[in-house]
């Protein structure tokens, strides 16, 4: 019996350590440079793009470019999101600064 729950415990052990990886399901462009993200376990958060203007040089083409922050798009296997081959942020990133 004891080395059963050892066992167990052992377990559970190795189910805390697992990382978690979130993965985006949608994304939607909202006014204001914000974005709705849907994540795979059912969550959603809106995150605010307008602070990476002035950290990345490459997002002010979000704000610059007419339609261009609308064509935001999941990237295959739902780890990122992106506008082109230049602008993208992580599922990661969406998920630990979104509200």
């Amino acid at each position: 019996m004891g080395h059963t729950k050892i066992h167990k415990t052992a377990a559970a052990r190795v189910g805390i350590d697992k990382p978690v990886f979130h993965k985006v399901v949608t994304v939607k462009p909202l006014e204001h440079f914000l974005l709705e993200v849907s994540f795979k376990d059912g969550s959603r958060k809106k995150y605010d793009v307008t602070p990476l203007f002035s950290k990345w040089e490459a997002f002010l083409a979000l704000r610059d470019t007419p339609g261009l922050f609308d064509l935001v798009a999941v990237e295959p296997g739902g780890y990122a999101i992106s506008w082109n081959d230049e602008i993208d942020l992580s599922a990661d990133e969406l998920w630990n600064n979104g509200k």
